[in-house]
């Protein structure tokens, strides 16, 4: 790490208190890459307030509610997730040696005998790993929606709101039943009116606009193989009305491009671009078999991408050309993706994960660094959900979603660059993790929820699951 001689923090007005004084960790601001070997933050309500090397000053020190000693500890913006699925954390380690299509055939219908508790206790549990792991700001794309099934999207707002993270929560829709030539069973979607409607009432009953946001929403139909190109338009048209962001799953798999070609006539980008789904509101999940005029559209258009590298290793997706896409200037963020696909259900080890993979396409050793890795899964992450302005770095006048990594134990204490320590090493404990400057975790312990009691509310409602889906 290199240290900046400047303290790039303003003096705090008189009315403004710190609430949190934290000193001597290494920091890694992702703003212009400005790193301090010994640094300071201060945190005042949910803002940070100063950022910058060696000590805190005096006149933050002597106000702050509390002084935290962070010695043999690195900060780091408190990380982003771009895409996700709560309600598969009850379906884990099934299907394990399927690609995407068989994968999604022999899980759909179990999925869509979902309900409101199912989706509670499975989002409690998905928020609840990701949490104790680093991440500040989580998204969920939830799209099956059975009759019947109580309030869905409700269930894991309610849990986000509980464990004090920050939620996109997608309302996500599929009108394209088997019969018609999609994937999911008939039973499985719901009609288009019914979707776009019940996306507006989403969007109305839950988005919050404001810069500091706990809760936002987006319109999310599920993939052009369970979506009919009337959802896709009009959702589109809907989400540009009501002035929020759009989300679908992307050229993910070689099956879903051949499918692209046979029912429109031409691959999934051109369709994106046909249907309205290309521009800075937009961002797609996986993105893996990209051509350069793909590549070259998303960077024209500002269209984001969700890399998800374990959740494509375990489906045998493929690689995704992520230096290309950085290269060309495209958005690009982390995600977990669902846990039926990357049981571990974690971010921090999709910052290793996506170094390693890349590493092993064509640009081999230069394909991405451990800052690079970083910047993914916090600044990058933040501009695909659109916050950028709020999110993602370290600068004096940001949320304070902070996380502080504990590197001075085992796994970590030889390496010397706390940065590829924390990428490179195992998962890092968490010494703490500020969510709009509230602790969330501290001592590698989440605070706002009791782990062991999630674990077994969790497996009974997978095995309520199992057996609903089983009778």
């Amino acid at each position: 790490m290199t240290d900046s001689q400047t303290d790039r923090s303003p003096r705090v007005p008189p009315s403004e208190h710190p609430s949190w004084v934290i000193e001597n960790c290494a920091i890694a601001t992702m703003d212009d890459d400005v790193e301090y070997t010994s640094g300071h933050l201060v945190v005042g309500g949910n803002r940070l307030l100063a950022v910058g090397p060696g000590p805190a000053p005096e006149r933050y020190r002597s106000a702050a509610a509390r002084v935290l000693d962070a010695t043999g500890q690195l900060a780091t913006p408190g990380l982003v997730n771009t895409h996700h699925h709560f309600y598969q954390w009850l379906t884990r380690g099934l299907a394990q040696d399927s690609h995407l299509f068989d994968w999604l055939v022999e899980l759909y219908p179990t999925w869509a005998r979902i309900d409101a508790p199912m989706l509670g206790a499975a989002a409690r549990a998905s928020l609840a790993m990701m949490a104790r792991g680093g991440v500040t700001t989580a998204f969920d794309h939830h799209y099956v929606f059975p009759a019947g099934a109580g309030d869905l999207l409700g269930a894991e707002i309610e849990a986000a709101r509980e464990l004090g993270v920050r939620l996109t929560a997608a309302r996500g829709s599929m009108d394209l039943g088997a019969s018609d030539g999609g994937l999911p069973p008939d039973f499985a979607v719901e009609s288009t009116e019914a979707a776009l409607r019940a996306t507006e009432e989403a969007v109305a009953a839950h988005h919050d606009p404001a810069p500091d946001a706990m809760l936002r929403i987006a319109v999310a139909p599920c993939s052009p193989f369970s979506v009919t190109t009337e959802l896709m338009r009009e959702s589109a048209a809907l989400a540009r009305r009501l002035g929020v962001r759009l989300h679908t799953h992307g050229s993910e798999t070689a099956e879903e491009s051949a499918f692209c070609r046979e029912r429109f006539g031409m691959g999934p980008t051109e369709y994106f671009e046909e249907t309205g789904w290309l521009g800075e509101d937009v961002w797609m999940a996986h993105c893996v078999h990209m051509t350069d005029a793909d590549i070259a559209a998303f960077a024209r258009t500002g269209t984001g991408v969700a890399h998800c590298p374990s959740s494509n290793a375990r489906l045998a997706a493929g690689i995704a050309r992520v230096p290309e896409l950085l290269a060309a200037g495209v958005p690009v963020g982390l995600g977990v993706d669902g846990t039926a696909s990357n049981e571990a259900g974690e971010l921090r080890t999709e910052l290793r994960n996506a170094l390693l993979v890349q590493r092993l396409g064509p640009s081999r050793e230069r394909a991405l660094s451990a800052r690079q890795a970083l910047r993914l899964g916090t600044l990058g992450g933040a501009e695909v959900l659109g916050r950028r302005e709020e999110l993602g770095s370290l600068e004096a006048g940001k949320l304070a979603d902070v996380v502080l990594w504990r590197l001075d134990g085992l796994g970590h204490s030889t390496i010397e660059d706390p940065v590829a320590a924390l990428v490179l090493g195992p998962p890092a404990p968490v010494a703490l993790s500020l969510v709009n400057g509230v602790p969330v975790v501290e001592d590698d312990t989440l605070l706002t929820a009791d782990e062991a009691a999630v674990a077994a509310e969790a497996r009974a409602q997978a095995r309520r699951l199992a057996a609903r889906a089983a009778g």
